[in-house]
């Protein structure tokens, strides 16, 4: 009875802790995704792939997104004509790279700020590096799902054609739909939202009440979540004896590889996966605490649905390759270097 009673103690604990954050960011996210068109920043990206690679990932800190959020958006990066590198470097950093996930693990992590600091750094640099990489491939096409492939090409303004893309005939083909009496088709997202996204020519009412019907939405999938995520780190810490924890925690190899898969397995979203961290932080080294709060928002693998409506699978594979080695190569420096 006495470990039922730790174990509901920690998790009301947690969900309390963490709603909050919840909350904030999925307003982030439906406010960018009726208030802001990305197609403003693709203008001032820089050309050399490092530098866009830089750029996309710190983009998060304009336009704070979960995981959750950060595909479509990424999406639509794409389709606008984005650098590859800035596009790869938003989607994984920004769920992370941000001031809501900041401030929720400054709250979490108050008395270890160095952990604050190393995860917002880390996540920084490995999408970087990710998204540098990725430029290395002239053309990104071959990598994402033809209807993404083929929204690149439609010509974005008149004459566009002339600078060397190809001008394809004003036919309603699969994915696309004419907009008003215009002969000029408009390339669908896969999540129902246009290249040129027509929500951002609603009266501001209509995209109030747009907004708050994506909130709640959101909060019905995310809570459910956030609220498996909390019973899980319950569980684990009542119900796993102390000494076998304290074993695995304090290996510098074992304990970061514990958190990766742990961090995998769970998936919950980076404005609220610093509190479910938090419940491991007396027995784990801080490298493997660092692994889990960087490698959870780049390998989501309840996002897998929707990163299949932009990349083929060996892309992802990939992604998620380089994201698990950088990741475990910076936390065995943490763990030898700095712990």
């Amino acid at each position: 009875m006495n470990q039922l009673n730790n174990a509901l103690t920690l998790f009301f604990s947690l969900l309390v802790e963490a709603l909050p954050f919840l909350i904030i960011g999925v307003l982030f996210s439906s406010a960018l995704l009726l208030f802001v068109d990305e197609r403003k920043l693709i203008a001032v990206v820089p050309k050399q792939a490092f530098l866009a690679a830089l750029a996309g990932s710190l983009i998060g800190f304009l336009f704070p997104v979960c995981e959750c959020g950060n595909v479509p958006v990424a999406r639509r990066l794409i389709t606008q004509g984005a650098p590859s590198a800035m596009a790869i470097g938003f989607l994984l950093a920004a769920p992370v790279v941000n001031p809501v996930v900041f401030w929720a693990t400054w709250i979490a992590f108050r008395d270890q700020p160095e952990i604050v600091f190393l995860r917002i750094g880390g996540s920084l640099l490995i999408a970087t590096i990710i998204g540098y990489v990725f430029s290395t491939q002239a053309d990104l096409r071959p990598m994402l799902q033809p209807t993404v492939a083929r929204a690149m090409l439609l010509p974005r303004r008149s004459g566009q054609a002339k600078l060397g893309r190809p001008e394809l005939a004003p036919l309603l083909q699969s994915g696309t739909f004419f907009l008003g009496q215009s002969e000029q088709p408009i390339q669908l997202d896969a999540l129902g939202a246009a290249v040129v996204n027509p929500d951002l020519a609603r009266p501001i009412p209509e995209r109030l009440r747009l907004m708050l019907d994506n909130v709640v939405q959101e909060l019905r999938e995310l809570g459910g979540i956030l609220v498996i995520g909390s019973a899980i780190a319950a569980i684990v810490q009542t119900s796993i004896p102390r000494e076998v924890i304290l074993g695995l925690g304090q290996g510098p190899v074992t304990s970061i590889l514990a958190m990766m898969i742990l961090a995998v397995v769970v998936s919950i979203c980076s404005t609220v996966d610093a509190f479910f961290a938090l419940s491991f932080a007396a027995v784990f080294t801080t490298g493997s605490l660092l692994a889990f709060l960087v490698l959870g928002p780049m390998v989501d693998l309840k996002n897998i649905a929707l990163l299949l409506t932009v990349f083929r699978g060996r892309a992802i594979f990939y992604l998620f390759a380089l994201a698990g080695q950088l990741t475990f190569l910076l936390a065995l420096l943490i763990n030898f270097y700095v712990s």
